[in-house]
């Protein structure tokens, strides 16, 4: 059987792939996370996802057998991608802009091999409550928002938040895990190992 990377340093995404009882390896190689000019999120996220499973296949001396998921998340807003916060005004202002309004949460996962690749792009909807700015900077406080796509965590503390949600929590979470089964079957890697 194939071996599985996960090219990825989140912790939920390897949460995740533990949760469907898949075997993997770690292995991170940075890359350029800018979006390009007029790209829509839905290329981004696909774009960033195959992107990191390339670069962890080429950095790999031994690659026969190795597949590799790349995965990203972008929450979005009004057609804005919202990324992770860069200070606590840039999350305030993420999370008041949230407050009260339905908001996408944009998830593909990307598989590779040297034989091929296949890719998914999920899209879930997430509606927040109204925030005051006391929970905000409350939330900020907790750290749980410094490294989160949108200033937030639905699987944490900001669960409180969300009064609605359509889609996969899993890819909300990270990981759409009913796509990212049926791109594994595609590869011959079985869950539930």
């Amino acid at each position: 059987m194939a071996t599985l990377y996960l090219a990825s340093a989140s912790p939920r995404r390897s949460e995740l792939l533990k949760q469907i009882g898949v075997p993997f390896l770690t292995r991170i190689v940075p890359i350029d996370e800018t979006p390009q000019a007029d790209e829509a999120p839905e290329a981004y996220v696909e774009r960033l996802a195959l992107a990191k499973a390339v670069a962890v296949l080429d950095s790999l001396t031994e690659c026969d057998g190795a597949v590799v998921l790349g995965s990203d998340t972008a929450v979005v807003l009004d057609g804005r991608i919202l990324g992770k916060p860069i200070d606590r005004a840039d999350a305030v202002a993420t999370l008041t802009a949230l407050s009260g309004r339905e908001h996408q949460v944009l998830t593909a996962v990307a598989l590779i091999s040297n034989e091929r690749s296949g890719a998914r792009v999920v899209t879930s909807t997430v509606r927040f409550k109204p925030l005051s700015q006391a929970q905000i900077e409350a939330y900020w406080e907790t750290g749980e928002p410094h490294d989160k796509a949108g200033s937030y965590g639905i699987q944490g503390l900001a669960a409180v938040f969300v009064s609605q949600m359509q889609g996969s929590y899993s890819a909300v979470v990270g990981l759409p895990l009913c796509e990212t089964a049926e791109l594994l079957a595609e590869f011959a890697i079985p869950c539930w190992q």
